[in-house]
Formats: structure tokens, sequence, C-alpha cells
């Protein structure tokens, strides 16, 4: 998922790989995520693409692991 948010007259962008079941869950969880970490409202927040990816395809080493595409090794 990639989007942008706004804060004090400048434009974010953000870029985030998550496990969910609903897409709403997803947008739920960046709503969430972004509010608590950054101080911004739901309305500046803006989620630009969001689509599935293949567990091979995931960048985040502790997500490839949950999924079992890396090893602990």
């Amino acid at each position: 998922m990639t989007g942008e948010y706004n804060k004090k007259k400048r434009a974010f962008t953000f870029s985030k790989e998550m496990i969910a079941l609903k897409e709403s869950h997803v947008r739920e969880r960046i709503y969430s995520d972004l509010g608590s970490r950054h101080r911004v409202k739901r309305r500046e927040i803006e989620i630009k693409t969001l689509k599935e990816i293949k567990p091979e395809e995931a960048t985040d080493l502790e997500l490839r692991r949950i999924l079992g595409v890396e090893s602990d090794v």
C-alpha cells in the first residue's frame, strides 16, 4: 500500500506491507497507525494504491518470516 498524508503544510509519502483478511482491515490499521505515530487526522491521509502481493514479493523481513518465506537461521 502506498499513499501520502499532510502535516504542517507538508506532504509525506508512505509505503506499508501488512497481513489482513479484508481491504477494510488494512485501511483501518493504516489510519490507526499513522494517527497514533504521527498525530495525523484520518481526513489528512490519502491511500493511493492498495494491492495484494505474493509472499515472495514482500520486502519486510519480519513479514517474510511470518509467511514462511525466510528462515530464522
